[in-house]
């Protein structure tokens, strides 16, 4: 069976994929930090006939994300690695006039240093994998400036970045930066707290990323409402 590693993945667009994963016959390994949660979610997925591993713990540490690979390893490999896991700098989102200096360094130690960092982990894994690949969840707040969005969307557009090269050195994997779009999720809610419009639930976009596992198209940079228009 396939082996993929999901970060961020008790609730919200991580869990909505690795439900869709198990529902395929894939195992995992899913990451988050509040373990109660994961549990919760881990047994669920269980219920597909999937083995899954959970592991809480923050993917800024360099043993938790030795811990997810090892982990990986024992299941047969690594396959797919989904780096979800992301922080927003501060919450509710503030312009960079007043956005603490910590909190952008917390944003880019989620979403850019650990994620290389579990990149780099799972690196020789992926190789050995006939399909490796790696998918950096995006927003579009890493393309465009939204008022508030700065330090959220720096770190972003450096994922990105960081994806974007790794394409290039790793011709063999395929390597995706993956904008879901708008989604009704905790960050979301954290991000903008007075906002209550509607929002599409985060399992309405999956079937973009399994559009993606499906064909494998060339390694870059894809917009999930895109790919559900079947552009």
């Amino acid at each position: 069976m396939p082996v993929a590693i999901i970060t961020g993945a008790s609730k919200g667009l991580g869990r909505a994929l690795a439900e869709a994963l198990a529902g395929r016959g894939w195992d995992l390994v899913l990451d988050a930090r509040t373990a109660e949660v994961l549990k919760e979610t881990a047994a669920a997925l269980a219920g597909h006939g999937s083995r899954v591993t959970a592991l809480p713990g923050d993917v800024t540490d360099p043993a938790h994300r030795s811990e997810l690979v090892a982990a990986a390893w024992k299941l047969g490999g690594v396959d797919l690695l989904v780096n979800n896991a992301s922080a927003l700098g501060a919450e509710p989102l503030a312009r960079l006039e007043g956005l603490p200096l910590d909190g952008l360094r917390r944003a880019l130690e989620v979403n850019v240093v650990a994620a290389l960092g579990l990149v780099q982990e799972a690196l020789p894994l992926l190789r050995a994998s006939e399909a490796g690949t790696v998918i950096a969840v995006s927003s579009d707040a890493a393309a465009e400036a939204y008022e508030t969005w700065g330090g959220y969307g720096a770190s972003k557009a450096a994922l990105d970045h960081l994806t974007a090269v790794l394409g290039e050195e790793e011709p063999r994997l395929r390597v995706w930066a993956v904008d879901p779009g708008d989604m009704a999720t905790d960050l979301y809610a954290a991000a903008v707290p007075d906002d209550r419009d509607p929002r599409p639930e985060p399992a309405s976009v999956v079937p973009a990323f399994l559009r993606l596992l499906d064909e494998r198209p060339v390694s870059g940079r894809y917009e999930a409402p895109s790919l559900l228009e079947g552009r």
